[in-house]
This record gives C-alpha cells, sequence and structure tokens, in this order.
C-alpha cells in the first residue's frame, strides 16, 4: 500500500474512531457513572440512549437525500466538529433536557460522519480494485471503543463523569486534525486510471428490502447490548472486576472482526456470511440470561465484539455493491433503517428492565429479532452462488 494511500485509510479509521467509538458508543461505559452520581433510572438512561439514536436516524435520512455528492469532504469536516462539541457538552450541563438535545445532535453528526466516511472510503477502494479492506475502515469502530475505554476510569478518578466526556472530546480533536488532512475524496473517483468498466458482483436490487428490513432488526436487537452491557454487569454482584473492563473486551473483539467477517465473506459469499455472522450474535445476546458468570459476560461481550461492527461491514459493503453509483444515497438509507430500530431498542428495554427489575426479558427479546432478521436473509444466499455481473460504462478523461 502506498503512503497516501495508507495515510487515507488511517484518517478513514480515526473517523470512525472519533463518531462510533467515542462520539456514539462512549455513552455505554460512562452511563454506569452518570446513574451513581445522577440517580438515572434504567427507564431515563434508555430515553438518553433512543435520543442519540433518533439524531443517528434523522442523519441517516438526511445524508441519504441531500446532494452530498460533489462536496462530501466538506459535509464530512463539519460534521466532525459538530461531534466533538457535543461530546464536551455532554460534560459541561447536568440538566436531563439539555442531554437529551445534546445526545440528539451528537446522532445527526455521527450518522453524517458514518455514511460520508463510508462512501468516500468504499469508492477509493473499489476503484483501486481493494474492496477487501473495507475490514480495515471498519476497524475503526473497535479502536474507537478500545481506547477511549481506556482512558475513562483514570478520567473519572481525576474529573469525575463529567471530565471523561470532556477529555474524550479533546482526543476526538486531536484525531480530527489527522482526518482533516489525510481523508479528503479524489476527484473523478469513480474512474478507474486505465477507464475500463468496474464491475461488481452482488444480488439484484430488488432483493434490497430483505437486506434493509433484516439490517433494521439487526439495529433494534443489538442496541441492547450496546447500550446497557456495562450497566448489567455493574449490577451484577458476581462481576468483582471494573464494569469498563466488558467494553474494553468489545472494542478488542471489534478490531480485528471487520478483516476477519471480510475474508470470510470472500469464501462464502456475502449474504451466507452476513446471516452466520447474526445467528452468533443472537447467541452472544442471549448468553448471560441462561449462563450468569463473569465468564459469560467477558464471553457475550467478546462476541458481540465480533459481530456488531462485522455485520455493518459486511451490509453496507453487500449495499454499494449492489448501487456502486450512488453509494452515499444507497448507504444512508441502509443506515436510516437501521437507526430506526436502534431508536426503539433502548426505550423498550429500559422500560421493560425498570418493570421486572432485570434484563432478561430485555436480552432475550433483543436476540429473537436479531435471529429472525438473519432468517429474513437467508433468500439471498442463492446470489452468493449465481453470478450477477453489473457493468457500470464509465468514460475515462
Amino acid at each position: 500500500m502506498e503512503k497516501r494511500s495508507f495515510l487515507f485509510l488511517i484518517g478513514g479509521i480515526f473517523s470512525l474512531m472519533i463518531a462510533m467509538g467515542i462520539g456514539r458508543f462512549a455513552y455505554t461505559p460512562i452511563l454506569p457513572l452518570m446513574q451513581n452520581a445522577l440517580s438515572f433510572t434504567n427507564a431515563e438512561a434508555g430515553y438518553l440512549a433512543s435520543s442519540n439514536y433518533a439524531g443517528y436516524f434523522v442523519g441517516a435520512i438526511l445524508a441519504g437525500v441531500l446532494p452530498l455528492k460533489n462536496n462530501r469532504t466538506f459535509y464530512l469536516r463539519i460534521s466532525l466538529i459538530v461531534s466533538i462539541l457535543t461530546t464536551c457538552m455532554m460534560g459541561l450541563s447536568h440538566f436531563y433536557f439539555l442531554m437529551l438535545v445534546v445526545r440528539f445532535v451528537s446522532g445527526v453528526a455521527s450518522a453524517f460522519i458514518f455514511v460520508l466516511a463510508s462512501s468516500i472510503v468504499l469508492d477509493k477502494l473499489a476503484v483501486t480494485g481493494k474492496t477487501s479492506w473495507s475490514g480495515l475502515f471498519y476497524s475503526g469502530v473497535g479502536f474507537g471503543i478500545f481506547f477511549s475505554t481506556l482512558f475513562i476510569p483514570s478520567l473519572n478518578h481525576l474529573f469525575d463523569w463529567e471530565g471523561v466526556w470532556v477529555g474524550l472530546a479533546i482526543v476526538s480533536t486531536i484525531l480530527t486534525i489527522f482526518v482533516w488532512f489525510w481523508l479528503k475524496e479524489s476527484p473523478n473517483i469513480m474512474k478507474k486510471k486505465d477507464g475500463q468498466p468496474i464491475t461488481t458482483q452482488a444480488p439484484p436490487l430488488k432483493w434490497l428490502p430483505w437486506l434493509i428490513a433484516a439490517y433494521g432488526l439487526e439495529g433494534l436487537g443489538y442496541i441492547v447490548t450496546g447500550t446497557f452491557i456495562v450497566s448489567i454487569a455493574e449490577k451484577t454482584p458476581i462481576f468483582s472486576i471494573d464494569p469498563a473492563f466488558v467494553w474494553m473486551v468489545v472494542g478488542l473483539g471489534a478490531i480485528p472482526s471487520c478483516i476477519i467477517w471480510s475474508t470470510l465473506a470472500k469464501k462464502w459469499g456475502f449474504v451466507k456470511t452476513l446471516v452466520f455472522s447474526m445467528i452468533l450474535q443472537s447467541i452472544g445476546i442471549a448468553l448471560p440470561v441462561f449462563w450468569l458468570t463473569q465468564s459469560s459476560f467477558i464471553i457475550s461481550a467478546l462476541l458481540f465484539g465480533a459481530t456488531f461492527i462485522g455485520i455493518t461491514t459486511l451490509a453496507t459493503t453487500l449495499a454499494r455493491q449492489m448501487s456502486p453509483s450512488n453509494s452515499s444515497r444507497i448507504i444512508g438509507y441502509l443506515t436510516a433503517t437501521y437507526a430506526s430500530g436502534q431508536m426503539i431498542g433502548p426505550t423498550i428495554a429500559g422500560i421493560l428492565s425498570s418493570y421486572t427489575n432485570s434484563f432478561n426479558s430485555a436480552l432475550i427479546g433483543a436476540a429473537s429479532v436479531v435471529f429472525i432478521g438473519a432468517v429474513l436473509l437467508v433468500s439471498g444466499i442463492r446470489y452468493d452462488q449465481i453470478p450477477n455481473i453489473k457493468t457500470i460504462s464509465i468514460k475515462s478523461n
């Protein structure tokens, strides 16, 4: 990989660390700290998480319908600034209503960054014939989760939960400097240097509704664990180590997962691999319900980390292959459906857990929803074996 391409890819990884690892998912390990300090109920915590995912839904819709194609780098930079500001503001306010607003805006920014960075990076990888490298790009989420969690215990010890948010905003600022210089959209990105047409193998567009429906169910199911796993560990007497360690395990599992799933997709086919990963995730989500030990939490966290961003990698790459000439829009629609599920999941889980004083029913429901999503995708496995070559004629300069 040449130096410029390497820095471009690192810029993409850093953008996901900012938007997803910090702006979106840092809430999970910080939540127990906020609940202890502010006496949040599980229901209130769920509403706060849902506010962020509602913003993510709105952002994904806007990123899919607005004419951003010719100014993706500009809008990406604006979104990064907004993400930093909202992360910082979470540590500067003790008013619940303001937190709801801030998390909503943060969700909008995260969606824009995810959709724009994904379309920019995936387009570049497709043109250079390096689509398999998408796993390296999406590992940014795992790196963001892992490294941001490393800072949390120390920041909390020195500055309490408010300082954690502000400290992570400073980390995001440093990463943004590198993104600013390294992640730039190349002109004529859809053109190959030799002027040859780009070919992709993917299911036909008529199968897209099945992918969208399954991905929406994935968003609804996975986010229950994604929001509450640290809180569940913190409230479980048998869990004797720092609950934040669970989230570090999630990050560690997520870092190599995208590369592994992308490699398997090349060997098995994207749809078949997607089905398997969702079934594996559903098992991990339900595991603490039937096997409540410290080891089960670690295994559940590892399975969750090893699948949730890998599923995103497979789904977005597959969607882009189905419509490579309009990647921002189709990824935006897919992300919007995913976000709609996320918006509902934490609220339902929070209410259920507050009513039953247990997360068991929420975890079983989440696992069931993800499994149903996997079943919906089974009809597409046949396209993994049947070539469906879509040729897009590209005129050279």
